[in-house]
């Protein structure tokens, strides 16, 4: 559904030209870029114009806005509209460009307020994400100048080791030193050859860009001289009128301390009446991603990608929408539901559908991990699936599934509740995995059913005297603790860490531990001393129902379970205790499509 802006029915004879950059286009886009205050890297006209080769970067204007428009490998993509103009009447404007040519809007960066505006002007209609990949590295500049504290303590040292012998200088870049910055450059490039690929051979392009435009495009650089040669250089400007963005930098690895040394001359000479430095992003780089958080970067600025899409993530700014949705499908205590997500709700883990201005279907997508030929592979965990009874029989909830497979590209993991789903689940490829180990426990015996006893009020009653004049604190010989949620994770993992195992991190254990006491359960560290004074741990999870006692997870071996049944029925006032390993189910992308899925343990569902 394509909304129209008051500004687009105003001036609807108003047209959206693109046009190579060329620097004709640098004073009305500097004008329009001043006119925010933009945060990331990509908003300045020299960024845009340096990589437009690379990305076919064109530019044009409507309704008082700048627009950027990029091509990549398989997509076209658009800045968000910049400028104090009608910023919707343009993404009303490029939706309906793009639904001319078949393919949906994609908007890229997206800064954390115009997220929060697309949000709010197209509800329902943008999947708005982050990579951690393409997130800016920002730092205070008195940060990078002084280098004070401990943990910088080693740039301090590189610094020192490089200063040594006092033959060193540094002096700005001017269209004097930029041939023999060129030369360095290109030794840089022989340097690296045996890790050169594309992106470097391209980044070289965009610096011979830089050189030959320095003055034109108001670059500001800084050159470093060892023994009257150039040893590393930096290339920045202006972002906003706090920060200072940095494209460019280079030094000779071998020499020790020129990165950090280029770094902080730079920063006191050329930045210093800044308050932030922006270090772009690592694009993925696990040696830049070191190298980059090496500095502890006062911000990771978040940039976000909006597509188009009929499936999309829930506005975190609407909660009581999704209480509402959720309350109709489940019917839970809003208590509950909120402590849900307040816990385990993250912008890009629930996937929704909007109808009639509202989300009539949903599901969350949890992150965990999964044993797959001896690796641990990221997986999602299906929660909370579901649709308003007036919006089903329409594929919604079908939709969603097929969606985070594709966007994930992860097993997607789940624990249907009854029989009805399962084979609603089977429908949509969905197969048994992890293994179903049923087991009714009574007084320490297993049985086939459960087993409610005769005189169980009796039992009841002494238990409550039994609970109010004594605490836990031993059973069976071990002894008794709460246990936290790191305690509970380490626990968990080494007994049951195997093919198949799926493993919830620290933060989701913490939430099953609340979620468990919630639900009017505890969850219990027990140790004991065995042979050559060795200390075993073992954990055990359990909820009271009613008269009857759930044993929702345990570590505990079943003759060790069934030794201490007894006492603990008699603690927590139930009359007979059941615990049942289910199982789950699981749909496998393609690369997974030859692993063994029936191997492995689920069990803890964390909901």
């Amino acid at each position: 559904m394509i909304h129209i802006g008051r500004g687009l029915e105003m001036q609807e004879q108003e047209k959206l030209i693109f046009h190579p950059i060329s620097l004709e286009d640098r004073d009305w886009m500097n004008e329009k870029l001043r006119e925010e205050k933009l945060d990331a890297c990509e908003y300045t006209f020299a960024n845009n114009y340096m990589w437009a080769d690379v990305y076919d970067v064109r530019v044009g204007s409507a309704y008082g806005c700048g627009v950027i428009r990029c091509r990549g490998q398989s997509f076209v993509q658009y800045s968000f509209p910049f400028g104090n103009g009608d910023q919707k009447a343009v993404i009303v404007h490029l939706m309906k460009i793009c639904a001319v040519h078949g393919y949906a809007l994609i908007l890229y960066p997206v800064t954390e307020n115009n997220r929060l505006k697309l949000m709010e002007w197209f509800p329902g209609e943008f999947e708005i994400y982050s990579d951690r990949a393409d997130a800016d590295y920002v730092y205070t500049t008195e940060r990078l100048s002084s280098l004070k504290g401990k943990k910088l303590h080693g740039k301090r040292n590189h610094i020192a080791r490089f200063m040594d012998g006092d033959d060193w200088r540094y002096e700005p870049m001017t269209q004097e030193n930029i041939p023999e910055c060129r030369r360095m450059a290109k030794e840089w490039a022989v340097l690296r050859a045996d890790k050169w690929n594309e992106e470097m051979e391209q980044e070289l392009r965009v610096l011979e860009v830089a050189f030959s435009n320095f003055d034109a495009l108001a670059l500001t650089g800084g050159v470093l001289y060892k023994e009257d040669k150039i040893v590393a250089f930096t290339i920045g400007e202006a972002l906003n009128e706090d920060t200072f963005v940095v494209h460019f930098e280079k030094a000779f690895p071998d020499l020790q301390g020129a990165y950090p040394m280029i770094n902080q001359q730079f920063v006191l000479h050329e930045a210093h009446s800044y308050q932030y430095v922006n270090r772009e992003e690592d694009t993925g780089d696990l040696g830049l991603r070191k190298a980059k958080l090496s500095y502890y970067p006062d911000i990771l600025l978040k940039k976000y990608w909006a597509q188009q899409s009929h499936v999309v993530f829930a506005n975190e700014t609407r909660p009581q929408e999704i209480i509402d949705l959720w309350q109709q499908c489940f019917h839970d205590d809003s208590t509950y539901i909120e402590m849900y997500l307040d816990h385990r709700f993250e912008i890009e883990n629930m996937l929704v559908i909007y109808e009639d201005s509202r989300p009539v279907s949903m599901a969350s997508l949890l992150p965990v991990q999964v044993t797959i030929h001896g690796t641990k592979e990221n997986a999602r965990y299906v929660y909370a699936v579901g649709t308003l009874p007036a919006y089903r029989k329409k594929g919604y909830a079908s939709e969603i599934l097929r969606h985070a497979l594709e966007k994930y590209g992860e097993p997607l993991i789940l624990q249907p509740a009854d029989r009805d789903l399962q084979e609603y689940y089977e429908k949509h490829g969905f197969v048994d995995a992890f293994g179903e180990s049923p087991c009714w426990i009574y007084a320490g015996k297993c049985t086939g059913t459960p087993v409610i006893p005769s005189g169980s009020e009796n039992n009841l009653r002494a238990a409550e005297m039994y609970a109010s004049d004594t605490g836990l604190e031993e059973l069976g010989g071990w002894s008794v603790a709460d246990a936290d949620a790191k305690a509970y994770k380490a626990v968990r993992d080494e007994a049951f860490e195997k093919e198949g195992y799926v493993e919830w991190d620290e933060q989701a254990v913490a939430y099953a531990l609340k979620e468990n006491q919630f639900c009017k359960g505890r969850t219990l560290l027990l140790t004991k001393t065995v042979k050559d004074a060795d200390v075993r741990r073992a954990v055990l999870m359990y909820r009271i129902e009613g008269d009857s006692l759930h044993i929702i997870e345990t570590t505990l071996q079943d003759n060790e379970l069934h030794e201490i049944l007894p006492e603990l029925l008699l603690y927590t006032g139930t009359a007979w205790a059941f615990e049942r390993n289910m199982g789950g189910m699981i749909l496998l992308p393609e690369h997974f499509a030859e692993w063994n899925y029936e191997e492995g343990y689920l069990n803890l569902t964390l909901g």
